[in-house]
């Protein structure tokens, strides 16, 4: 990877988490199966789309897309002194939720124009069956600004990961699906946003009813 792309620490915490942990407990804990990972394009900005069902989505996908991707993160997580730089050589950005928060539009930006990929959960939030039904525009404004390319992600299992009432993860299959890109919106009008998330949901939720 091109080095000028992501701050070397960063590069080198994401290889250092991505082969030594969660790599290992995808492909055997969780039995994971990827399907469509040629579809994901190494070098350009990219927009990724995804559902939500469980906190760990975002290290799933980021690993089966194989490059290293910038989340947006809850504001609250970043008054945690060690957990902040963590997630911050990670690749995370905080954003404060119910508000348009301009500085964590700029931060995806900064990461889309240094070759990053950056991924926003369709939903907003954790959905509890991972299917999506009020998608949100908020990822699609991103691209429009970016002109970034969109890649719609399945994640499929990872809501019966966590039990309620337990912090120990279970061993349950988890499959990731990766579909075909879709252009960036050519401008930042509603419509053509609120269509194009919509058809994102779509797609997505296509992958997710096809199952294991």
């Amino acid at each position: 990877m091109d080095k000028k792309r992501e701050p070397f620490i960063s590069l080198g915490l994401y290889h250092a988490l991505k082969w030594s942990v969660i790599s290992p407990m995808f492909h055997t804990y969780f039995r994971g199966k990827i399907y469509g990972a040629e579809n994901v394009p190494q070098s350009r900005s990219l927009v990724i789309v995804s559902n939500h069902a469980s906190y760990f989505d975002p290290p799933i996908v980021s690993i089966c897309v194989r490059r290293p991707v910038a989340y947006m993160a809850k504001e609250e997580l970043f008054n945690i002194p060690i957990l902040a730089q963590g997630i911050r050589l990670y690749g995370a950005y905080p954003v404060s939720r119910g508000n348009a928060d301009r500085s964590a539009i700029r931060s995806a930006l900064e990461y889309l124009n240094n070759g990053w990929a950056v991924g926003i959960f369709l939903p907003g939030t954790r959905t509890p069956d991972g299917r999506i039904t009020d998608p949100k525009r908020g990822a699609l404004l991103l691209a429009a600004k970016a002109k970034a390319q969109i890649l719609p992600v399945s994640v499929w299992g990872t809501e019966e990961i966590l039990q309620k009432g337990s912090s120990l993860p279970r061993s349950v299959p988890v499959t990731v699906r990766i579909g075909n890109l879709i252009d960036a919106p050519s401008s930042t009008n509603k419509g053509e946003l609120e269509a194009l998330t919509q058809k994102c949901a779509r797609v997505i939720n296509e992958m997710h009813d096809l199952g294991r």
